[in-house]
């Protein structure tokens, strides 16, 4: 009795993935102008400024992918790992193994992002992403004969969500893969725009599902790199912050991505995704220009307490302090009294530097920060592929590629 084909590698015509090309069009040029937007934007910040910026984004990349796991790292030590990689300032804390190789990884990914992609490469991030674990190995494929399942509910009555290749396939599936990933690059014969490429390149990973664990973490990676590549530099978005923001919404459109080759659907998922990531980025280029103003214009006239407290609060980043700094914030990070950090923050407020809200126990401040759009004159030109206009882009693919591209009725 033949075996039912569910899965999207036991299809015929997989790993041919099809989708209809104009639903994305529109999707990859916004990403393109808010890309020169970000980069355009950047010029306003200071090396220093931009350090902490790429600083903050790993940090929280590398937090967040693992997250979505169900592995809650330590942000400190996360941070400081990523900082001793810059040569830069910080404490001599010890860096627990797994927070070390996620930010090892984060800062391959900014400083290798146009080192092409090989085997080698990837089964060390792979190491990388296991690091510290003591149930499996890390930087090998896996083995064995039982199928790898994605499964949830009891013992007695799984659901399973996927099931991968058996892993006697996955060496020729991988090699398929990295034969795919080089021709759909920038220098590639079968170029695809960036948004599409990024997005296929998850799925594709993750439906092979080449090792054990962390297959989630480096199909992330991938598509990182993957971004980077057509921007012709690092991407720097907070992919995994997106999605762990609707894990439920990703976990779903992956499952219901992974039984067929037509993948409309979940590439527009990816696109918007990817720009909803962009867009937190660019909140966080605005926000340290506005601090670099504020601090600016606060030097001279604040005392040591208030500037701690002031950088503190900035540290936070757009969203600020959860629910506004009180004035037991004040005191704990300040170790005054009661009866002067209240004048320091009245002092604060009539500075312009704290918003003041509520009132008695419920009064909290907020950093005197707005962000707006970085004006169009700002823009800069993206480099490389991405100055070709979005419609050439797309055709030329067309042109190569006629049998995945699914036509409107």
């Amino acid at each position: 009795m033949a075996r039912l084909k569910l899965w999207n590698w036991q299809k015929d015509d997989w790993p041919d993935f099809r989708f209809d090309a104009v639903s994305l069009t529109a999707l990859e040029e916004r990403f393109l102008q808010e890309s020169g937007v970000y980069w355009g934007a950047l010029k306003h910040l200071e090396k220093n400024g931009k350090d902490f910026l790429a600083v903050e984004l790993m940090s929280e990349e590398a937090l967040k992918t693992s997250e979505i796991e169900g592995e809650i790292l330590n942000r400190e030590s996360v941070q400081s790992s990523i900082w001793r990689q810059f040569g830069l300032a910080t404490d001599h804390r010890r860096v627990p193994p797994a927070e070390q190789g996620i930010s090892e990884l984060m800062v391959e990914l900014y400083r290798e992002s146009q080192v092409p992609l090989d085997e080698a490469r990837l089964l060390h991030w792979h190491a990388l992403v296991m690091n510290g674990r003591r149930d499996l190995i890390g930087g090998v494929y896996r083995e064995g004969g039982d199928p790898m399942q994605v499964v949830s509910g009891p013992l007695h009555e799984p659901k399973v969500h996927f099931e991968a290749p058996p892993a006697s396939a996955v060496p020729n599936e991988m090699r398929r893969f990295l034969e795919w990933y080089r021709n759909t690059g920038p220098a590639g014969t079968a170029r695809l725009p960036m948004l599409t490429r990024a997005g296929i390149c998850h799925l594709y990973f993750v439906s092979i599902h080449p090792f054990e664990d962390g297959n989630g973490r480096i199909g992330r990676a991938l598509s990182e790199k993957s971004l980077a590549e057509g921007l012709g530099k690092p991407a720097l978005i907070a992919l995994s912050a997106a999605i762990q923001r609707n894990r439920k919404g990703y976990y779903e459109m992956l499952e219901r991505s992974n039984k067929r080759n037509e993948i409309t659907e979940w590439l527009v998922y990816f696109a918007e995704t990817v720009l909803e990531a962009q867009a937190e980025s660019q909140r966080w280029v605005e926000f340290l220009i506005e601090k670099t103003r504020l601090i600016d214009r606060l030097r001279g006239k604040w005392n040591e307490r208030q500037e701690k407290v002031i950088l503190r609060m900035a540290r936070e980043g757009p969203g600020g302090f959860k629910g506004g700094l009180s004035a037991e914030n004040y005191l704990a990070i300040t170790g005054t009294s009661r009866a002067t950090a209240t004048r320091d923050l009245q002092d604060l407020v009539e500075m312009g530097a704290l918003i003041r809200t509520g009132r008695l126990k419920g009064t909290r401040y907020h950093l005197a920060i707005t962000t707006q759009p970085t004006p169009v004159a700002e823009v800069i030109p993206v480099e490389d592929s991405t100055q070709l206009k979005m419609d050439a882009i797309a055709q030329a693919w067309r042109n190569a590629n006629p049998s995945q591209v699914r036509r409107p009725d």
